[in-house]
C-alpha cells in the first residue's frame, strides 16, 4: 500500500467514524426507549459518546498530520478538525434544545477536515521529503 493510499484510507476511516458518531448522537433520542429491550444501556452513557469522539479525533489527527507532513503542508484542515472536536465535545454548551444542531456542526467540521485533507493529498503531484 502506498503512502498516499494509506493516508486516503485514514481520511475515509475518519469520515466514517465521525459520521457514525454524529448518527449515534442524533438517533439516540429515538433509540432510548428501545435500550432496555436490547440490553444496550451503555450507548446512552456520556463516556461512550466521548470514547467514540476521542477515537474519531485520534484517527483525524493521524490522517491530517500524515497528509500535512507527507504531501500538502496546509494547516487549515487541522483547524477544522480541532474546532469540530471542541464543538462536538461541548455539545450541550447552548442547552439541550440546541444539542442536535451543535452535534451536526461539530461533526460536519470534522468530516470537512477529512474531505479537505483527502483532496489536498490527491492533488499533490510529488511527496514532500
Amino acid at each position: 500500500m502506498s503512502a498516499n493510499s494509506s493516508n486516503n484510507f485514514l481520511d475515509r476511516m475518519g469520515i466514517w467514524a465521525s459520521s457514525l458518531c454524529a448518527l449515534h448522537c442524533l438517533l439516540l433520542p429515538i433509540l432510548i426507549p428501545l435500550i432496555p429491550y436490547i440490553g444496550a444501556s451503555f450507548v446512552a452513557q456520556d463516556w461512550f459518546e466521548r470514547s467514540i469522539l476521542t477515537i474519531s479525533m485520534i484517527i483525524g489527527f493521524w490522517a491530517l498530520l500524515s497528509g500535512f507532513y507527507r504531501y500538502h503542508r496546509q494547516i487549515y484542515p487541522l483547524y477544522s478538525l480541532v474546532l469540530g472536536g471542541l464543538i462536538y465535545w461541548n455539545k450541550d454548551m447552548f442547552g439541550e434544545a440546541y444539542e442536535p444542531f451543535t452535534i451536526a456542526v461539530g461533526a460536519l467540521l470534522i468530516i470537512a477536515a477529512h474531505i479537505i485533507n483527502f483532496k489536498l493529498c490527491r492533488s499533490c503531484q510529488e511527496c514532500a521529503h
